[in-house]
C-alpha cells in the first residue's frame, strides 16, 4: 500500500473555496406543479418553439414504446411517487428575457403525459389497473380526468446562473452516472474500424473545429466527432432516417466499417480520400460564404459556441448535395435564407423527429444554394 499523501492546511482551504465556488453554478428551486400546467407549458406555442418548457436539441427523441408509457400513467393514477423532473432557467440566444424552462431530465415523462391528456395514448398491459386497457384520456370519467390534472409532479429548476456545460453534465450525471460512457465514446468501444478512424481524423481538423467553435469541454465530450458522423450519415443516408438518432448514427457506422474491410488497399485508400474531400470542398463553401454558420455568438458569456446539431446537418449536408449536384461549384445568390422564418422553422428543437423534416430541412438548403426556390 504507498504511502498517502499529507493533506495540508492550504489545500484544505482550496478544496472548501472549490467547493463553494462550483455550488454556486448549480444553484436550484424545487418547485411542484399540477400535470395540466406542466402538459400547457410544454404545448403552448410548441409549433413555434416558444413554448416555455422546452426540449433542448441535445435530448433523445420519444424512446418509450406505448407499454413503458402506459405503466407510467398506471403509476400517476395509483397515486405512486414519480420521481422528479430536472429543468433549468434558460434563455434564447436572442432574447436574454425569455425565461423558457429547458428540460434536462424527464423528457419522456412530460412527452408521455401530453400524449396521454391529447388522447394519443390508448393504456395498454396495464398489470394493477387491468380494467383501464385500451382506455384513452377521454374514456376516463370526467372527474378522474380533473383529478388526474390536479396530480402534482415536482421539478428541480437550476437557476439562470447554470450554463450549458453545466445542464449538460447533469443530464449525463442523472441518466448513465458520472463514469458512463459517452454515444461517441461507446461507439470508438464498440465498433472500431477503418471508417470511424476517418472521422477520428477529420474531427480534430483544426479548419472545422475553428469554424464550429468547439470548447475544451465540447471536445472532451467527443462533439466533433459526433459532428463529423453525422454529416456523412445524413449526407449518405438522410431518406433512410428513421426516427431515432443513435440507432441511425450506429446502423451508418457499422455499414461503412463494413464497406471498408476490402483487400485492395488502393480502392480502400482512393474511397477515404473521396470522402475527406467531400467534407473539406463543404468546408470550403462554408468558410467562404457562411463563416459563422456552424457557431453562434453568447452575448452574455462573450464567446462562440456550436449551434446546434440540427442546424450543422441542415448546412453541411445542404451544402454537400449542393456540391455533388453542381458538380463541386456552388455560388449562392444570397446567404439570407438561413436567417428566414422558413429555415428557423425546420431546424428548430423537434426538427429531427421524423424523416420528412429531416428531407425537408437538408433539401431546402440544397434547393436554395442551386437556385431552385
Amino acid at each position: 500500500m504507498s504511502k498517502k499523501i499529507e493533506i495540508t492546511d492550504e489545500r484544505k482551504k482550496l478544496a472548501e473555496t472549490e467547493i463553494r465556488e462550483k455550488r454556486k453554478t448549480v444553484d436550484y428551486n424545487t418547485i411542484e406543479y399540477p400535470i395540466e400546467i406542466l402538459v400547457q407549458k410544454y404545448l403552448e406555442g410548441i409549433d413555434d418553439n416558444i413554448n416555455e418548457l422546452f426540449i433542448p436539441d441535445y435530448q433523445r427523441e420519444m424512446a418509450w414504446p406505448p407499454d413503458h408509457q402506459s405503466k407510467f400513467i398506471e403509476s400517476v393514477l395509483l397515486g405512486l411517487p414519480i420521481p422528479y423532473i430536472f429543468v433549468a432557467d434558460s434563455s434564447a440566444e436572442d432574447d436574454k428575457e425569455d425565461a423558457r424552462l429547458e428540460i434536462i431530465d424527464g423528457t419522456q415523462r412530460i412527452r408521455t403525459l401530453a400524449n396521454f391528456i391529447n388522447n394519443e395514448l390508448e393504456l395498454s398491459n396495464l398489470k394493477k389497473l387491468s380494467n383501464l386497457n385500451d382506455f384513452t384520456f377521454a374514456d376516463l370519467p370526467l372527474s378522474r380526468q380533473r383529478r388526474f390534472k390536479r396530480s402534482t409532479i415536482r421539478m428541480i429548476q437550476l437557476t439562470e446562473e447554470a450554463d450549458e456545460e453545466v445542464r449538460r453534465d447533469l443530464f449525463e450525471r442523472i441518466n448513465r452516472g458520472s463514469i458512463e460512457l459517452n454515444e461517441m465514446e461507446k461507439r470508438r468501444g464498440i465498433h472500431p474500424g477503418v471508417f470511424l478512424d476517418l472521422v477520428e481524423e477529420l474531427s480534430k481538423n483544426q479548419r472545422f473545429r475553428y469554424l464550429c467553435s468547439f470548447s475544451d469541454a465540447s471536445i472532451a465530450r467527443r462533439d466533433p466527432q459526433e459532428y463529423v458522423l453525422r454529416f456523412f450519415a445524413f449526407l449518405n443516408n438522410y431518406h433512410n432516417f428513421s426516427g431515432n438518432v443513435h440507432d441511425f448514427l450506429d446502423e451508418y457506422l457499422i455499414k461503412c466499417n463494413k464497406e471498408f474491410e476490402i483487400p485492395n488497399k488502393e480502392e480502400r485508400t482512393k474511397k477515404l480520400q473521396e470522402m475527406k474531400n467531400e467534407f473539406y470542398s463543404m468546408l470550403d463553401v462554408v468558410e467562404k460564404y457562411f463563416p459563422d454558420a456552424f457557431h453562434v455568438f453568447i452575448k452574455t458569456k462573450n464567446k462562440y459556441k456550436p449551434t446546434t446539431r440540427i442546424k450543422f446537418e441542415s448546412i453541411a449536408v445542404g451544402i454537400a448535395l449542393a456540391l455533388r449536384e453542381g458538380q463541386g461549384d456552388v455560388v449562392p445568390k444570397s446567404t439570407k435564407f438561413l436567417d428566414s422564418e422558413e429555415f428557423k422553422k425546420y431546424t428548430k428543437s423537434n426538427a429531427s423527429s421524423s424523416n420528412n423534416k429531416v428531407v425537408n430541412r437538408i433539401e431546402y438548403v440544397r434547393d436554395q444554394l442551386l437556385g431552385k426556390s
